[in-house]
């Protein structure tokens, strides 16, 4: 049923291992996917995993710095893995304590861990327990009562049944022959409460018309009494005031200063020296070479500093008051058992230190799934871990955190576009970048800053304007075109603009303009190829599919995300939509999924940066570029522990 199951550390040494009968595929391509996929990029928060047809299920032991993986067929359903699983680790973790404890490879590479016998025997005892509680099979219809039945039992039991209805409705006669006579009871009780009655109001000596016509006359007294008046009215609503106009101070009474038929948008008479002066006129700094990085201001650091501070000096007076309660040196010895490394995490040491993170991370806008995934992660990682010395639980879960995050933050490959596009220079061909995501994110405006980054290092760019639907996109990015070519003028490269835009107008196909675009730009020899595409919802299925089909006919050399950052939960649902269209329209057996993400709006947020811990979880696919701002020197790359840091803030 198993595949294969085995025992390894966390530095690689492979202590046992065992190999279902009749496997004969290595089982180290599923392990080693396991480590890069989920162990080494702090995603164990769930304990399965999948690879191929395979699924894996496993544990980590952190006191001993063990890993245990069983693998099986995915279509099983084996439900006694887990318990299974558990019983080998505390078995294994038993009879080899003391080699285990043993620090160093080469001692673990020195002893020998005969566990075959063993391992059977659990996994036969684990087998024969899910088959005992297994359902039993289902009853054949000659052993049901149903079969037991007759014509004539059947006869006898609608007979009883009438009887019983006969029964009932005699019951329910003889009930409404007593409410019936209940009545009676009750009006004679009435009387006799009214002749109480009469005698209480003083009319004792009168007869029954004597008392009738006292009361008629009371009655037409009552009728022929006019009825006051009220004193005091309803007030009427008053009309709401009209607004008044407000009368500015340097407002004028002309209206020639707010003539501009006559002028450009720029304030000058319609002519473009003026305007070409303007564009050049902007003071933007070079962006030569690699980006700067995304800092925060040190005060946040000192912040940090100064909560460390204050936690070590509440730990400090609580074990100063748990001193004195105890008193003497019991006490002070209590104190240091609870602070000194002897003491081994569980998970209920955690519980309130990571809900308190929990809800932290999510007003820093991280998705909220995403928060308790992180979580489950840090309190697997340090679940029956040795605690430092003199540290807490607080301090520890929260290290433990912002070294995952760092780790999530960081890429598992580096997107370095410069060397990219030189590789592509050298085969005679355009990179080509893409760009995608959700309406009103910043896509166009980005891409005229990468594209400003791009002149600067001295390459050239051809703009393909795949935006065949948003009224304004074409004019939008032949204005960056002008004003990028005036910024960089084509004197200054021998005669030639550095960007060109290749567009066809609206409501063409945009995977056919890219194609057009990407075999105009390998013709006149352009460096770069940024194709602009519309603004679609995750749920815009036909979008979506015009989106796939544009990458799987050009395949770009990358494929980016455009998403903002004031996003919070919103963004895993873009990211996996994004890419489940991508996966479903491909035109291949390996689907183009997105290769990168930017970050738009970063100088909007302050310190509520989880949009990039969310959408860097959801993908594992790196942060390429951060906005800061509307200018084109506002581009940024990501520093992942300034990025941490604004999120671990209080």
């Amino acid at each position: 049923m198993l595949d294969f199951f085995t025992i390894f550390s966390k530095g690689g040494i492979v202590l046992w291992c065992f190999q279902g009968a009749g496997v004969t595929e290595s089982f180290t391509g599923p392990v080693n996917a396991l480590i890069r996929s989920v162990i080494l990029q702090e995603r164990s928060g769930n304990n399965s995993f999948t690879h191929e047809a395979l699924s894996l299920k496993y544990k980590l032991d952190n006191e001993f710095e063990l890993i245990f993986v069983v693998g099986f067929q995915k279509i099983l359903t084996l439900t006694y893995v887990d318990k299974f699983i558990d019983d080998v680790q505390l078995y294994f973790r038993d009879r080899y304590k003391n080699e285990l404890e043993q620090k160093g490879a080469l001692k673990l590479l020195s002893n020998n861990f005969e566990f075959g016998d063993d391992f059977k025997r659990l996994l036969r005892e684990a087998e024969e327990s899910s088959k005992a509680r297994s359902p039993g099979p289902m009853r054949s219809f000659k052993e049901s009562e149903k079969s037991q039945k007759t014509v004539k039992s059947m006869i006898e039991t609608k007979g009883g049944d009438k009887g019983k209805e006969q029964s009932g409705k005699k019951n329910k006669n003889t009930k409404k022959e007593a409410s019936a006579a209940e009545p009676v009871k009750s009006d004679q009780g009435k009387t006799s409460s009214t002749s109480q009655k009469t005698v209480e109001n003083g009319n004792q000596g009168l007869t029954s018309e004597e008392i009738i016509q006292k009361k008629r006359e009371e009655f037409f007294r009552k009728r022929t009494v006019i009825p006051a008046e009220k004193p005091t009215k309803s007030p009427k609503p008053q009309k709401p005031r009209e607004k008044q106009r407000r009368v500015w101070d340097m407002g004028g009474n002309s209206t020639k200063n707010l003539d501009y038929s006559e002028r450009n948008g720029d304030g000058f008479p319609n002519g473009g020296d003026q305007n070409q002066e303007a564009y050049t006129g902007m003071q933007l700094n070079p962006m030569k070479g690699d980006l700067l990085s995304v800092e925060y201001e040190s005060s946040e650091e000192d912040g940090e500093e100064m909560e460390e501070e204050e936690e070590r000096v509440v730990v400090s007076e609580t074990s100063k008051t748990s001193s004195k309660k105890s008193g003497g040196f019991g006490g002070m010895f209590g104190m240091l058992k609870g602070l000194v490394g002897s003491k081994s995490l569980t998970r209920e040491d955690m519980e309130p230190v990571l809900e308190k993170l929990k809800d932290h991370l999510i007003a820093k806008n991280v998705a909220a799934d995403i928060a308790s995934q992180l979580c489950d992660s840090v309190a697997k990682k340090l679940e029956g871990k040795v605690m430092g010395t003199f540290t807490t639980v607080a301090s520890t879960v929260k290290q433990a955190l912002e070294d995952s995050l760092v780790q999530i933050l960081q890429p598992k490959r580096r997107v370095d576009i410069l060397r990219d596009v030189m590789e592509a220079q050298s085969q005679r061909r355009p990179f080509v970048i893409t760009f995608c995501g959700v309406n009103g994110v910043g896509k166009s405006t980005n891409l005229a800053k990468i594209s400003f980054w791009l002149i600067e290092n001295g390459f050239t760019v051809l703009i393909a304007a795949c935006d065949t639907f948003r009224a304004g996109a074409v004019e939008q990015l032949r204005t960056h075109q002008r004003r990028l070519n005036s910024l960089h003028p084509p004197e200054q490269h021998g005669g030639r603009p550095v960007v060109q835009l290749y567009e066809k107008g609206y409501g063409k196909d945009a995977a056919g303009i890219a194609m057009e675009a990407i075999a105009y730009a390998r013709n006149q020899a352009f460096d770069v190829v940024l194709v602009d595409t519309a603004g679609r919802m995750q749920d815009n299925a036909p979008l979506m599919t015009a989106l796939a089909k544009l990458i799987a006919v050009n395949m770009p050399d990358l494929v980016l995300f455009v998403g903002e950052a004031l996003v919070g939960n919103e963004a895993v649902d873009q990211l996996v939509k994004f890419n489940q269209a991508l996966a479903d329209h491909s035109m291949s057996d390996k689907a183009r999924l997105i290769d990168g993400i930017v970050l738009t709006k970063f100088d909007t947020i302050d310190d509520k940066v989880g949009a990039a811990i969310s959408m860097t979880y959801i993908t594992g696919q790196p942060i390429v570029f951060v906005g800061t701002g509307q200018t084109y020197n506002d581009l940024r790359s990501l520093n992942a522990r300034a990025v941490v840091g604004a999120l671990m803030k209080a």
